[in-house]
């Protein structure tokens, strides 16, 4: 039963992302530090790189990640499917490759921000049903091409995330630590 609840929330959000809304549903959202190993977090927890990597800001939109447990039996692959693509990729560097793209196309070249979403979901035999949230890294100072309130709007953005109450759980909370 908690299966069908959960794919059925997952549908609920899907709907009203590319409706333009928001669906107020528990998430775990990843903050902390710009190069601070976030991604690298996430790409633990799914078991596989796809996730892009860098020197300074990388992730430059929040990555909305629906994690769905399939049974090896019926889906014995893994494999990943954007929002906004109408295409499995069994290819996970082809998922970095798109995440790169769709971040240019709506954030730009300029190393600056944009809070409209990534949405990619994981079908595999190997993850629960889960789904987590990739921030930009919080940072100070401006670097490169970066705009000059660069840390305004990751501030604002995060807070987006995680203000509403039962939309986030710090990972502290989880790891018993800062």
């Amino acid at each position: 039963m908690d299966s069908d609840l959960i794919k059925l929330v997952n549908k609920l959000q899907d709907t009203f992302t590319n409706l333009g809304g928001e669906l107020d549903m528990p998430q775990l959202v990843v903050v902390g530090s710009q190069s601070a190993g976030k991604s690298s977090v996430l790409e633990t927890i799914v078991g596989k790189d796809f996730l892009p990597r860098g020197q300074g800001i990388v992730t430059r939109r929040p990555l909305v990640l629906q994690l769905v447990h399939t049974s090896e039996s019926t889906e014995p692959e893994e494999w990943a499917q954007f929002l906004h693509l109408d295409e499995r990729f069994t290819d996970f560097e082809k998922v970095r490759t798109e995440i790169e793209q769709e971040t240019l196309r709506v954030a730009g070249q300029n190393k600056g921000i944009s809070k409209l979403p990534i949405s990619l979901k994981i079908h595999s035999p190997k993850v629960l049903d889960l789904t987590l949230v990739d921030l930009p890294g919080l940072t100070k100072i401006p670097v490169g091409d970066q705009p000059s309130d660069i840390e305004r709007q990751i501030r604002k953005l995060v807070l987006d995330y995680i203000s509403k109450p039962n939309r986030s759980v710090p990972l502290h909370h989880i790891y018993g630590r800062y």
